[in-house]
C-alpha cells in the first residue's frame, strides 16, 4: 500500500480535460441504450484533438467500452471514473421530486454496493488508463435526487481505497465543500468541486470572477489539499427553466470557456469542462432544455464555435 499512497499524493496533472457522457438521439443510461463500439471511437479521436483527460459517471457498459477502446487503440486519454450513486434517503427539498418509497432506497443501496464494486473492477482492469475514481457525482447538495448521507459517502470512499490504487475523490457542489463535507474532505486523496455561474444567474461579465470565487472559497478552507474542478460549462440554449434564454448561446459559451481554460493554465487547476457532446435524453421532452445543451460539440457532431479552427 505505500507505493499507492505515494501515487495519490502525487495528485492529477493539470491537462485539457472533459466531461464524457457520449449518449446520441435514441439512446439514455436511463433505458440502458448505450452508443456502440464505433460511435464511441468516433468521439475519442474527436476528442483527441484538444482533449487528455476525460470524466465519466458511472461504471457502465459505456465506461467500459470507454476504456477498452482507450487502451486498444493507445488513445492519448486518463480517465477519471465514477460510481454512480442513487438516492439511500429521500430529500423533500429537492424541487423536481426526491421522495421515494423504503423499498426503492433498500434497492439503491444494493445497486450502489454493485457501482462501487463496479468501479474498484474497471480501476484494476485498466490501471494505465484510470487516472482516479470518484465515489459518487453531486449526492449530498441540497437540491439533489439522489441523497446520500455523508457519513455513507464516507465508508464509500473508504471502500474504494481499500480497493484500488488510484486517488479517489467525491464529486460536488462547491456549496457541500464549504458548510458540512468537512469530515469528507478529510478521507479524500483530492476535492472535487462544480461551479455553474450561469445556473445562478450570472452573466458573462460576471462569471469567471464568480468561479474563482467559488473555487477560492474551497480551496482555502482546506490547504494542502489538491481541489479539482469537475464541472465547469455553459449552456447554449435555454427554455428558460433556470436561464435566461439571452443568457445561453454558443457565443457566450465560447468567451466563458477560453476565460476559464486561460484562468486554469494560469492557477495550475485542473479543469474538466461540462460537456463534450449535447445530450438529446436529459431534461424534460422542450428542445431547448438546458440540461440538452452544454456540449462543446452538436448531438450530430458538429463543433460549436468554442472548438470550430479560426477561419
Amino acid at each position: 500500500m505505500a507505493g499507492a499512497e505515494a501515487k495519490r499524493r502525487r495528485g492529477l496533472e493539470r491537462v485539457e480535460a472533459i466531461c464524457y457522457s457520449g449518449y446520441r438521439e435514441g439512446q439514455s443510461p436511463a433505458t440502458r441504450t448505450y452508443p456502440t463500439e464505433a460511435q464511441v471511437l468516433e468521439d475519442l479521436k474527436l476528442l483527441a484533438r484538444r482533449f487528455r483527460h476525460l470524466r465519466m459517471y458511472d461504471v457502465s457498459p459505456h465506461a467500459q467500452t470507454t476504456l477498452a477502446l482507450i487502451k486498444k487503440h493507445k488513445l492519448p486519454f486518463k480517465v477519471m471514473i465514477g460510481a454512480y450513486l442513487a438516492a439511500e434517503s429521500s430529500n423533500p427539498k429537492c424541487p423536481w421530486g426526491g421522495v421515494y418509497p423504503d423499498e426503492v432506497l433498500e434497492q439503491n443501496r444494493r445497486e450502489n454496493q454493485a457501482q462501487l464494486e463496479g468501479a474498484i473492477r474497471l480501476a484494476n482492469q485498466f490501471p494505465d488508463v484510470v487516472s482516479s475514481v470518484s465515489a459518487g457525482n453531486e449526492a449530498t447538495v441540497e437540491w439533489t435526487d439522489h441523497l446520500v448521507p455523508t457519513e455513507h459517502v464516507i465508508q464509500y470512499v473508504r471502500t474504494l481505497k481499500a480497493g484500488v490504487k488510484q486517488p479517489v475523490t467525491f464529486c460536488e457542489n462547491y456549496v457541500p465543500w464549504r458548510t458540512h463535507l468537512g469530515p469528507l474532505a478529510a478521507e479524500v486523496d483530492f476535492i472535487s468541486l462544480h461551479t455553474y455561474p450561469q445556473w445562478e444567474q450570472k452573466g458573462l461579465d460576471a462569471a469567471l470572477a464568480y468561479t474563482e470565487e467559488n473555487y477560492d472559497s474551497v480551496a482555502s478552507k482546506y490547504p494542502g489539499k489538491q481541489v479539482v474542478i469537475t464541472e465547469a460549462g455553459w449552456a447554449t440554449r435555454s427554455n428558460g427553466r433556470g436561464i435566461p434564454p439571452p443568457n445561453a448561446n454558443e457565443a457566450l459559451q465560447k468567451q466563458y470557456l477560453e476565460q476559464l481554460t486561460a484562468w486554469s493554465v494560469k492557477r495550475g487547476v485542473l479543469t474538466f469542462v461540462f460537456e463534450a457532446f449535447d445530450e438529446p435524453w436529459k431534461g424534460s421532452d422542450h428542445p431547448d432544455e438546458p440540461e440538452k445543451h452544454w456540449g462543446l460539440y452538436r448531438v450530430d457532431r458538429t463543433p460549436k464555435p468554442v472548438l470550430a479552427p479560426t477561419p
